[in-house]
């Protein structure tokens, strides 16, 4: 019975740490494509994806901000490479996709999380600044979808940012809580259409995050939106997308993974 224990044991450890060393190469050999990654959730998501196995595409509309994400990547021993992208163009998506294929042979992963807010009523928004924030925020998704799945095989991964903005927000941000709202749509549709290629399509949406777009908004200054409940870090949110794009999410597709420290579930 010694024995018997002595062997059950010894296998029970190995079935963990065999889980464990899983878990901490769930994108080995995976080519990872990150929108925003020079800066707050973005960089966050790469770095956890580089320490994990994964091979970067750092895309940002700041190369130097790219850059310096790709930097501390090899300072840890990753891999990764910058792209410079407005990713509201349908050109520089095209041309980032390009990059990744050329440098990797292929795509595995992409994450969009590269996003714009503008503000104010919309009686007094320039025109421009509304279409911007759209084709930013929603039109990137759609580019990165359109021009990057034909580089993706089986098991392949979409992960797309939303907001709390897309289901209770305040004044003067109409723009950007419609673009957010549009995108957790478009990921229900897009992941039905993938389905049959074995591409799962989710998204999360972040409520209050330790990032400049969060401080640098002026409802938040002013007291407009009130920061209720706990703030978290960006490591928080790359977390549940690195979740989202490795194989423990394999049965999770069309989904919207609220991540927001309990701010929606309070009543006001």
């Amino acid at each position: 019975m010694r024995a018997e224990a002595a062997a059950s044991l010894g296998l029970a450890r190995a079935y963990l740490s065999a889980g464990a060393n899983a878990t901490a190469m769930r994108f080995a050999n995976k080519i990872c494509i990150v929108t925003g990654g020079g800066s707050g959730i973005g960089k966050a998501s790469c770095m956890q994806m580089a320490s994990e196995g994964g091979r970067l595409v750092v895309a940002d509309l700041d190369l130097a901000s790219a850059q310096a994400t790709v930097n501390a990547i090899a300072a840890a021993g990753g891999t990764a490479i910058a792209a410079q992208a407005d990713v509201g163009s349908s050109a520089a998506v095209q041309a980032v996709v390009a990059q990744a294929v050329a440098s990797y042979g292929k795509i595995d992963v992409i994450v969009n999380d590269a996003a714009m807010m503008k503000f104010g009523p919309i009686a007094d928004i320039a025109e421009a600044d509304f279409f911007a924030t759209l084709t930013t925020n929603l039109g990137s998704v759609f580019f990165f979808s359109k021009y990057g799945v034909a580089h993706m095989g089986p098991g392949s991964a979409f992960v797309n940012v939303t907001s709390v903005h897309a289901y209770a927000t305040s004044p003067n941000v109409v723009a950007y809580a419609s673009s957010k709202g549009a995108i957790e749509a478009f990921t229900r549709g897009f992941a039905l259409e993938m389905q049959s290629r074995n591409i799962r399509v989710n998204a999360v949406a972040p409520g209050s995050v330790d990032t400049p777009m969060l401080w640098n908004n002026p409802n938040v200054k002013s007291g407009i939106e009130k920061l209720e409940g706990p703030i978290g870090k960006p490591e928080d949110l790359a977390a549940a997308i690195c979740f989202l794009a490795s194989d423990d999410a394999r049965f999770i597709t069309g989904a919207t993974l609220l991540v927001d420290g309990g701010r929606l579930a309070k009543l006001p």
